[in-house]
């Protein structure tokens, strides 16, 4: 049974969650990739590259990848794959502005282009795009269904989805220590290095919260993608989720 969509806020004010949602990403923006790749002591790179290379067969030769922060995975996919462009959308412009800063120093300006806007209201036309990617971002929309809509109808007829989340293992030993890592550890050092009580927080109730596996390949198949599939990563603390329009 497909739990319902739960509303996880970061402050838990009168605010949209999507409202609270860039506010927190403005305001964590300048520590954020330095806490990415520390509390996950560096493992979400070799998933963003092992998310990038599965899109390889498919030569996808104009990418979207949406909620793009500060451009990790905009720019794997612009350095690894021969494509045309990639467009990377994200409502935060601090984390734009930091991801801008990454792709001039990496020379990718004549490929990538980042664009302050709303993920759930895509300002793209029908069947633009070969691929539409996304690393740990669909679980901060607003509404998921709407976000999910919204990539659907700008991917070309048979162009990919693909899906980087945060996802929950199986195991009950594996389950408790993840639990207590990001209920304890993760939140308490991100909440001392970012400064903001409410970032960190929200984050293990996000993944919670979130309907992982083959919850999140129901919503897809629900939407209209086909040749869904979940790869977990690292024990399943994390998930590949791949589809077809």
């Amino acid at each position: 049974m497909n739990r319902p969509e739960t509303k996880i806020v970061p402050y838990g004010d009168s605010r949209s969650k999507k409202e609270q949602i860039t506010h927190m990403f403005n305001v964590i923006s300048k520590r954020y990739d330095f806490l990415n790749h520390f509390l996950s002591a560096g493992v979400d790179k070799s998933w963003r590259r092992k998310a990038i290379a599965s899109l390889r067969p498919y030569q996808p030769r104009v990418v979207l990848d949406v909620a793009a922060g500060t451009a990790d995975m905009t720019i794997e996919a612009a350095a690894s794959l021969r494509v045309k462009c990639v467009i990377g959308i994200d409502l935060a412009e601090a984390m734009m502005e930091i991801g801008r800063r990454k792709i001039e120093k990496r020379g990718l300006a004549d490929k990538i282009e980042l664009i302050t806007g709303d993920s759930e209201n895509l300002p793209f036309e029908d069947n633009h795009f070969d691929a539409v990617t996304s690393a740990f971002g669909v679980r901060n929309f607003d509404h998921l269904e709407k976000g999910l809509e919204e990539m659907f109808r700008v991917l070309k007829p048979d162009g990919r989805l693909l899906i980087l989340e945060f996802s929950r293992p199986k195991t009950f030993l594996l389950k408790q220590l993840y639990y207590f890592y990001f209920t304890f550890v993760l939140s308490r050092i991100g909440k001392i290095v970012s400064k903001d009580k409410g970032a960190y927080a929200y984050l293990p109730h996000s993944v919670k919260s979130f309907p992982d596996g083959a919850n999140f390949l129901n919503v897809l198949q629900k939407i209209g993608f086909k040749d869904t599939k979940c790869t977990p990563l690292t024990f399943g603390i994390c998930s590949i989720y791949a589809a077809s329009k």
